[in-house]
Order: C-alpha cells, then structure tokens, then sequence
C-alpha cells in the first residue's frame, strides 16, 4: 500500500486525482461543523441517548446528528433514494427498460435518484425535527429553515460525492460514508488516550488491549473475505465469422463471496432499532418494558432475531441482483459453456447452486461479524469503540480506493509503454 502511493504521487495526473479527492473530503469535514440555525441541541442529546436507531444514525455519520450541523442527514438520504431505485428498477417494467438502454438509461436514473434523494432529505429532516422537539423557535417557518438546511447539506454532499468520483479516485459517496466512520473511530481513540493520561483510574488498560485485539482480528478477516472468490470456468467454442476464426479461449465469472457487502448488516440493524424507538416515545408502557428487559442489544434473543434477519436480507439481496438465469443465457448467446455441465437450464442450476453456496456462506459471515461485538461485551464486559457494519464500511471502501488507484496507474503504465 504504501509503494502503491509511493508511486502513485509521482504520476502528476494521479498526484492531481489524489489533492482532488482529500481537498474535496477536507471540505466535507469542515462543512460538518457549520451549525443548523434555530437548533434545540440538548432535547437531541438526550433524544440519541433514548432512541437506539439515531445512535446507529449518528455513527454512521461520524456524529454529525448529534451536533446537528447542515450535514446531520449526510449522504443517508442518498443512500435511501438509491436502494428505492434499485428495487423499482426490479418492480417497474418501465424502469426496467430504461435501466437496460445503457449509458443514457442509467444517466436518467440517475437524474431520477437526485431528485428523490433531495425531497427525501426534505421530509426525513423535518420529520426528525419535529420527532425530536430540535426546533427551538417552535415556529413553522424556523421549522422550514432547518429543512432546507439540512437538505441542502445532504445535496451539497451528493453532488461532492459525485465530483469525487467523477475528478478523484474511488467512489465519491462511499468515500464521504468513509471519512465520517474514520472520524468518529479517530474521535473515540483519542478520548481513550487522552483518559489513560488524565484520568488512568478511570480505563481499563486489559479491555483498551482487548479492544486493539478484536480490531486487528477484525479487520484481517475482512480484508481475507474480501479478497477472496469463487470462479466459474467458462470455455468458448471455436467459431468462424468469414475467413477470421473466434472463441476457443476460457475465461471465468468471478462470484465474491460477500457479494452483498454490508447492506443486509444496514437493513437488520436499522429494523432491529426501529421498534426500540417507536417504544421509546411511550417509556411507562408495559410493551417497552418487556421489550428493554427481554430484546435489549445485550440479549441472545436480540442477537438471534439480529442475525436471522442478516440472513433473510443476504438471501434477499442475493436473488435481486443476480440472475442466473440471465447469465446462462448470455454464455450460450455467446458460444460458451461451463465445462462438464450442458447449456441452457442445467448451467442456470448449476450457477445458482454455486450462489447459494456463496450466499449461505455470506450470510454466515455477516452474521458472525454483526453479534461477535456484543459477544465480547457479553463474555468479558468489554464494549468495543466501533460497530461491525462501520468497520466493514471502513475497510471496503480502503480496499476498493487502492484497487482503483493500482488499476490507474497500470493503465498508464502500458498506455506510456504502447506509446
């Protein structure tokens, strides 16, 4: 990695890419500490004590929400309105076909996702406000001025996000999610050292070790999974299209194993929190008491629901974006084969049995990194500074950037080597 940026900066349009991306990440940051006007910052102090999911908001934000800064939305809005399009695109027939007209398709989806993702970001800032009791004026037009407010900071990030990917290396939006995991990760660090210096009575030096321990497991396993594939051999017959002769070579289809990333790990959290907070705004309920007593995060009832539904949003994801069926097709429509297996129907089974394996084996994966965090606090009373889903995040999007950043610059070097 690091000869990788070594010899990166010395190529003065990736040097170029790289000032791009930071300078534009520099900015999101600063941006996150402008205040929203007419914020009531100590009813959401006490309301992200409360209220589980706006914790599991806030981390993801780098704790924006709880300063309520024009950024407190974030890109989440964006993320939203992208997972709504996605399924449409699954449900809509007319949104299906503009999906596959190609380069033209996806720029009026993704003109289509900006608007949603704006309005989207409109009505969630209003409506947390006023869940919240945020707005200090008790006014409506107080209560507009920090809708706007905050649907401009989540329109100000979309747009960075897409400079970045379009001027920078990487993924703009996976890049802002990135910076706000990694401050909010550098913020909880340096409170812990800061208290072993000021306050040693008060840390724990065996858990602080613990705590670097499970990191470093953590993240070694991530990189392995992420890494990893399975790869489908695909053999082309020889075919002759006037006096050229094509086909003959092999080639495979690369399947990962953690296919669907860390979006069933987002969706089972975030229904996991939602009726904790829907209970939370009747707190001398009996339904909230049974709820806090028996399916709180620290019980095995919670865990067990927690990864049951990993497991459903895994398998989920997995039959929406893949089509087997449709990958069978492409491969006789192209004169291959998967050696030992016939075309048509058997290597549509033969792929999805492949999938299911990988998906199973996912779905296990996710599963095990979501509840080991509250195993560890369970068994040694040791409450790690980082959730699973922000870690995986964190370590993806790094290892995604560098990728693209070595792809880069091999395409230069054969591009200066050709020429």
């Amino acid at each position: 990695m690091r000869e990788t940026l070594k010899n990166a900066w010395k190529i003065a349009e990736l040097r170029k890419k790289i000032l791009y991306t930071l300078g534009m990440l520099l900015i999101y940051r600063l941006l996150c500490y402008v205040p929203t006007p007419g914020v009531n910052t100590s009813m959401i102090a006490s309301a992200l004590e409360r209220y589980s999911l706006l914790g599991f908001i806030n981390s993801m934000t780098g704790s924006d929400l709880s300063n309520y800064t024009i950024m407190a939305m974030g890109i989440t809005p964006y993320i939203n309105a992208s997972i709504i399009m996605q399924l449409l695109c699954v449900a809509i027939p007319k949104l299906e076909e503009l999906q596959k007209e190609g380069e033209e398709g996806r720029k009026k989806i993704a003109q289509i996702t900006r608007y949603v993702t704006v309005g989207l970001g409109f009505v969630q800032a209003i409506a947390l406000t006023i869940g919240l009791h945020a707005n200090a004026t008790n006014g409506f037009l107080g209560l507009l001025t920090i809708g706007f407010c905050l649907a401009a900071g989540t329109a100000i990030a979309m747009w960075m996000g897409e400079r970045i990917t379009e001027n920078g290396i990487g993924n703009g939006i996976s890049l802002l999610i990135f910076a706000g995991i990694i401050s909010n990760l550098a913020r909880s660090v340096g409170t812990n050292v800061y208290n072993i210096f000021t306050h040693p009575e008060a840390v724990s030096i065996p858990a602080v070790i613990a705590s670097l321990v499970v990191f470093i497991i953590l993240v070694v396993g991530i990189v392995l999974v992420d890494l990893a594939e399975r790869r489908i051999r695909i053999q082309y017959a020889k075919r002759m299209v006037g006096r050229k002769m094509y086909g003959g070579q092999s080639t495979h289809i690369p399947l990962k194993l953690n296919a669907s990333g860390v979006l069933p790990l987002i969706f089972a959290n975030a229904i996991m929190q939602f009726p904790a907070t829907i209970l939370a705004f009747f707190p001398n309920s009996g339904a909230n008491a049974w709820w806090t007593a028996h399916v709180s995060s620290t019980h095995l009832l919670y865990q067990l629901i927690f990864a049951l539904m990993i497991f459903g949003f895994t398998f989920f994801y997995s039959e929406i974006s893949f089509n087997p069926v449709e990958i069978a097709k492409n491969i006789q429509s192209n004169g291959g084969m998967i050696p030992g297996i016939r075309q048509g129907k058997p290597t549509s089974d033969y792929i999805k049995k492949i999938t299911r394996r990988i998906t199973m084996f996912g779905a296990i994966y996710l599963a095990v990194l979501a509840v080991v965090p509250m195993i560890i606090y369970a068994i040694a009373g040791v409450s790690l500074p980082f959730a699973a889903s922000s870690l995986l995040i964190a370590v993806s999007v790094a290892m995604e950037t560098m990728r693209e950043l070595e792809s880069q610059m091999l395409m230069r070097h054969y591009k200066g080597f050709l020429n």
